[in-house]
């Protein structure tokens, strides 16, 4: 589980770089991205995605958005923007089953970066927050969104649709077992083109190769103790 992380100025120039790579000037896009260092569920936190062109047309190009989403994912059949359950997180052994996330596997796959995340240690009654950190540059979440519509509000109504996103996340392995049972699926900066792209279809095949990846890169993390 995976229930805060972080953010800086790095993660801004990433995704100004991600976006004007394909030429759209800054003002179509550009947001303010950070709203807060440190990310909580329910928190409006940037994305990286990639959508068609021409969404009716699969052989269209392909165009590489960022866009800020609630960290707390909303399926499209939802009564109610934030439901009771907790959905900031989709463990990945089950995404593609659970009515909640499983249509966004197929083809709603995004990026969460990130430089560092929070992971609380709890042994004897204490309780040791970790900070964990890549080696170099930058942390890159596996993701789903969602879009829901918001029934009380007229559908001209451009505040009707709420972009809404998930972490998926598998066992911890090496040394981040002794910290948490449960850690992000991490996706190698070389990867995201494929993990995003609509066009490939998600299915469980997709999901293991994504997690046994992850599983190698979470060797290379560090974890720092928090102490008081």
């Amino acid at each position: 589980m995976c229930g805060r992380f972080a953010m800086d100025d790095t993660v801004n120039q990433m995704i100004t770089e991600f976006v004007t790579a394909t030429g759209r000037p800054p003002q179509e896009w550009q947001a303010d991205w950070l709203a807060t260092p440190i990310v909580r569920p329910t928190d409006q936190v940037p994305i990286l995605l990639k959508t068609l062109d021409q969404r009716d047309d699969p052989d269209s190009a392909l165009v590489p958005r960022a866009a800020l989403a609630q960290w707390w994912l909303t399926p499209p059949f939802s009564p109610v923007l934030r439901g009771k359950h907790a959905t900031f997180n989709a463990r990945s052994e089950t995404v593609t089953q659970k009515p909640t996330v499983r249509a966004a596997v197929a083809h709603q796959r995004a990026v969460l970066p990130s430089i560092g995340y929070f992971e609380t240690k709890k042994t004897s009654g204490t309780s040791v927050p970790h900070y964990i950190t890549p080696p170099s540059g930058l942390l890159f979440f596996a993701g789903l969104y969602s879009w829901w519509q918001d029934p009380s509000r007229e559908p001209d109504d451009p505040q009707r649709w709420h972009l809404t996103t998930t972490m998926l996340t598998q066992s911890a392995t090496g040394d981040l077992a002794d910290i948490h049972d449960r850690m992000p699926v991490i996706v190698a900066q070389e990867a995201i083109d494929a993990w995003i792209d609509p066009r490939t279809k998600g299915d469980e095949g997709l999901v293991k190769a994504t997690v046994a990846a992850s599983a190698i890169l979470s060797e290379q993390l560090h974890a720092e103790p928090q102490l008081q």
